[in-house]
């Protein structure tokens, strides 16, 4: 598996001649989607219905629980980066921590998954699980990540979504409650003048 893992990268990987446009758009890709989540949060949360406000915090929490369980696992197996075992090329900075699985995507597709489960938030779903696949391609390109980096973060997305939304009866629900207290004093002038959702 291991010896498949690498032959895939090295044929995705770039190479040293590579034009400095396709670096460019690969960091460009492999660093900056993700910051999508908090822009769909604020817009989501502002504007959007009691449902959909409660959604996005099952969407958000889906995504820590991916990465805690990301930092369990790093602790469990540490698998090196390619940049740490010599292979391939890297064309952006990154620490040295364990590559398994991808902390990008399982945040970005642990937010997407648990979208997915519900209608009306379906849509967003579906567009940040395709985002996914291009930042998915080029944190291989750039050289910080293994093809089963990948399936890491899917397998773990999948299971952190599914875990928090069966517990949204029990602990989402007072969170947002919480939440929506604090946001309606916080944002009290916002919301009289209309320009943000009670």
């Amino acid at each position: 598996m291991e010896h498949f893992n690498q032959a895939l990268f090295l044929l995705i990987n770039a190479a040293p001649g590579s034009a400095d446009i396709n670096i460019y758009i690969a960091s460009v890709i492999a660093e900056y989607p993700i910051w999508l989540i908090p822009v769909a949060l604020i817009f989501g949360w502002l504007y959007g219905a009691h449902t959909i406000r409660q959604q996005l915090i099952v969407a958000i929490v889906s995504g820590f629980t991916g990465l805690l369980i990301n930092q369990i696992i790093g602790w469990l197996w540490y698998h090196p980066r390619p940049f740490e075992m010599g292979i391939g090329h890297t064309f952006i900075s990154h620490v040295q921590d364990s590559s398994f699985p991808s902390d990008h995507l399982t945040f970005i597709w642990a937010f997407a998954f648990s979208q997915l489960l519900h209608r009306k938030t379906s849509f967003a779903g579906w567009a940040f699980a395709l985002l996914g696949l291009p930042v998915a391609w080029a944190r291989i390109y750039l050289g910080v990540h293994f093809p089963l980096d990948i399936l890491g973060a899917v397998l773990v997305a999948l299971s952190s979504s599914w875990l928090i939304s069966q517990q949204e009866h029990r602990f989402i629900e007072p969170l947002t409650r919480l939440l929506l207290h604090l946001y309606q004093v916080l944002f009290a002038g916002l919301i009289r003048r209309g320009w943000a959702r009670q």
